[in-house]
């Protein structure tokens, strides 16, 4: 679901940030998307709204929106990132990798509650949390053990 539309130029102008026509495409582009989306479906999307772009200024527009938590990133399951727009709330909540069709989703209603189990001494800086399986778009069986185990850490 698409995420309540905010106005990027005045987000942008918020941070401090110079206002220009790619910093707001992409902005808009990721809030219209409403799920962590890659650098390809983002270059996609401002292509077929018409805004020149290159991989370059693209990566970077990214890079500055994250560095100033307009967008957090997450990584797909084939370790590309995914960006998508921070709303209100902030980013503090659990994703969902869909190992079918590699879309990921954010689980708004997710919120882990971590820092509270730390111990003393510890701060947390951010934590991520992910969940895999199918999506409800996606049919059929959920991947073997095997192929699931590749993405475990040894411990």
């Amino acid at each position: 679901m698409p995420q309540t539309h905010r106005d990027p130029a005045s987000l942008i102008a918020a941070c401090g940030g110079r206002v220009t026509r790619t910093r707001t495409a992409v902005l808009a582009v990721l809030f219209e998307a409403g799920r962590p989306i890659s650098h390809d479906e983002i270059g996609a999307a401002l292509d077929a709204r018409g805004v020149g772009h290159d991989r370059v200024t693209l990566y970077r527009t990214l890079d500055w929106l994250v560095s100033h938590e307009l967008a957090h990133k997450v990584a797909g399951p084939d370790r590309a990132w995914r960006f998508n727009a921070v709303g209100d709330e902030g980013h503090q909540h659990a994703h969902f990798h869909c190992d079918q069709c590699g879309r990921v989703f954010c689980l708004e209603s997710l919120q882990p509650a971590i820092a509270a189990t730390l111990p003393t001494g510890f701060r947390l800086g951010r934590a991520e949390l992910s969940f895999h399986g199918v999506c409800p778009n996606c049919h059929g069986p959920l991947p073997s053990a095997t192929e699931s185990n590749r993405n475990k850490i040894a411990s």
